[in-house]
């Protein structure tokens, strides 16, 4: 199996058109007090702890759960392409770890193309993270992102 292979065996992709500017979209997704309002899923609430949106910066990011307890998500960038592509370390604590989050974003007129991967360090890993829903979470955090996107652009 070569490395290409490999790789699409160890990613989730999800796909979206927003129905916005690239520069609406871009903004959500670099600006903290945009990532704030959508970065979690539904009923919870997203805290901003560190956003150093830059090459080798760190994020960090707390989730109130409804129960009370924390879910903390952290990274470091390693890839910023303006209107183009977000890439970074990312984990997601306590359900997953040491995964590669890419934001994929193309202009097409006044809308959004958006893919999103989520790569795994292995098959098995994507397989387990599947199994516990990580295609509903990340689908309501874009739900949010999507409603948050509508209300900003009017």
């Amino acid at each position: 199996m070569n490395n290409q292979n490999d790789a699409k065996n160890r990613t989730v992709t999800i796909e979206r058109v927003f129905n916005v500017p690239i520069s609406l979209v871009w903004e959500a997704w670099t600006q903290p007090e945009h990532i704030a309002v959508w970065w979690s899923p539904k009923g919870m609430e997203t805290k901003v702890i560190e956003h150093d949106f830059r090459v080798g910066g760190n994020w960090k990011y707390t989730m109130e759960m409804p129960d009370g307890n924390e879910f903390i998500a952290d990274g470091v960038y390693s890839v910023i392409l303006k209107f183009k592509e977000i890439r970074s370390s990312a984990n997601f604590k306590p359900m997953t770890e040491g995964v590669e989050i890419q934001a994929l974003f193309e202009e097409n007129g006044d809308k959004t193309n958006f893919t999103f991967n989520i790569i795994h360090a292995t098959e098995e890993y994507r397989i387990q993270q599947e199994k516990m829903g990580i295609l509903n979470g990340w689908g309501s955090v874009f739900e949010r992102l999507e409603e948050h996107l509508k209300v900003t652009s009017n």
